[in-house]
């Protein structure tokens, strides 16, 4: 269940990072890796996307078969199969499917790991064009010596500017941060 993106290394731990550890080796066994996080990250975007199936994937109120029978119907119609498949049928049955979105996010963090990709998180007050997020990632490899996977969020809060967290290195480049600290010089000014 816990996980941490830190620079050391992800520790993935609890039942989440049993599973996920289990699906990466069985995965890099079978070099099928990227196959596997790409049916993952698919089914990931239907949990965000259903707002029944996220439902479905966290309540206790349904039953094994009914959990089991929906998910197998769900990866069916989603052409997801395979290693991946059968990973989310196995949670399902084993009624962990509660788990899911924390093995999903332990499986991406062991592959980052694998692969020597660093993860920023990156916050911005509005979406920006694909020039700029590469000249960001552009810039954020220069700094972190490595790849970097650009986890993107939209917070209109800032105003203005970014806020950029590469490990445990903070960057808040925002414009409201800005805004606060000019409001905090002026009132130790009176």
């Amino acid at each position: 269940m816990a996980q941490n993106g830190s620079e050391a290394g992800p520790l993935v731990a609890g039942v989440a990072g049993r599973y996920a550890s289990a699906l990466f080796e069985l995965a890099r066994d079978e070099r099928q890796v990227d196959a596997v996080a790409a049916d993952l990250d698919r089914f990931d975007g239907l949990l965000k996307e259903s707002a029944d199936l996220n439902r479905l994937v966290r309540s206790p109120v349904f039953t094994g078969e009914e959990q089991a029978a929906a998910i197998g119907a769900v990866l069916d119609k989603a052409g997801i199969s395979g290693l991946a498949g059968n990973f989310i049928r196995l949670s399902a049955a084993n009624r962990r499917l509660f788990a899911l979105p924390d093995m999903i996010r332990a499986f991406r963090a062991l592959v980052r790991e694998s692969k020597g990709i660093v993860r920023a998180e990156v916050r911005v007050a509005e979406k920006p064009s694909d020039a700029v997020l590469e000249e960001i990632k552009s810039s954020l490899r220069d700094v972190a010596k490595s790849d970097v996977d650009i986890d993107l969020h939209v917070d209109p809060s800032l105003i203005g500017g970014l806020v950029v967290k590469l490990g445990s290195r903070m960057v808040d480049a925002s414009l409201r941060t800005k805004l606060n600290g000019i409001r905090l010089a002026m009132r130790e000014a009176r």
